[in-house]
């Protein structure tokens, strides 16, 4: 595989190398850890000298410098390989811890990057909120300050809307209506006058004017009782005057 630059972030990345896979025990970890292709290997360590000498790895107990050492073992699935300083035979400081799982392997973090990228995550989480929380802030000169969510015009559509119930018109204004009707009928007399629904409508001047009622025949019989009644209240004279008393 590429070689890595190792100046890159190293608990970002990982290294696998398939061929290894099928072999790796507690013996093969090791060299498996030290090809060379791996970013997390250091080649100045004490176990490439022992490496190229053909040594076995007890004699790193007797050298000082950096070393890698098998910390634990679950074959065959994970490895712990530890990185340390080693001062003398019986003192060694760590430096990194590394895992091994199903053949990929990544170095595990130290406590100071645990607790950095813990500390990003809140931070970028608490920052998005107040960021979000901004962006339903409004403001205007008159109002002053109120929130305005998105959700709540959602609601607002989604809510069926009354409808609104129709007055009835009042007396006043029907009578008011009815005169002005009648008013603007008088002025502009129709031209046009629909007779039956669904006729076609005829102009005024072409319908034809009933003719009014003659009057009834009188009878003769009631003719002369009329003209008598009128003769005899011709022919009275007028009232008698009466003596006065004295």
């Amino acid at each position: 595989m590429a070689a890595v630059d190792i100046r890159d972030n190293l608990l970002g990345i990982s290294w696998v190398d398939s061929s290894w896979i099928p072999i790796l025990n507690n013996g093969s970890v090791l060299d498996y850890f030290s090809e060379r292709s791996n970013p997390f290997y250091d080649r100045t360590c004490n176990n490439e000298v022992v490496k190229m000498q053909r040594m076995t790895l007890e004699h790193l107990n007797q050298m000082v410098g950096v070393e890698y050492i098998l910390l634990h073992a679950q074959e065959p699935i994970l490895f712990i390989i530890r990185k340390q300083q080693r001062q003398s035979p019986t003192q060694v400081m760590p430096m990194a811890d590394y895992y091994i799982i199903a053949g990929v392997i990544y170095q595990a973090p130290d406590l100071g990057s645990v607790i950095n990228s813990r500390v990003l995550t809140a931070v970028h989480g608490i920052q998005s909120a107040f960021e979000e929380a901004m962006s339903y802030c409004r403001y205007h000169p008159s109002k002053g300050y109120w929130w305005h969510f998105k959700d709540q015009e959602e609601r607002e559509k989604a809510k069926p809307k009354a409808k609104k119930k129709e007055e009835p018109s009042s007396i006043f204004q029907r009578q008011r209506v009815d005169a002005l009707l009648l008013d603007l009928r008088q002025k502009f007399p129709p031209r046009f006058v629909q007779q039956k629904p669904g006729e076609k409508p005829i102009p005024v001047d072409q319908i034809k004017k009933e003719p009014e009622p003659a009057p009834e025949a009188v009878k003769p019989e009631e003719k002369e009782t009329v003209k008598n009644a009128q003769q005899s209240a011709g022919t009275k004279g007028p009232p008698e005057k009466r003596m006065r008393l004295q």
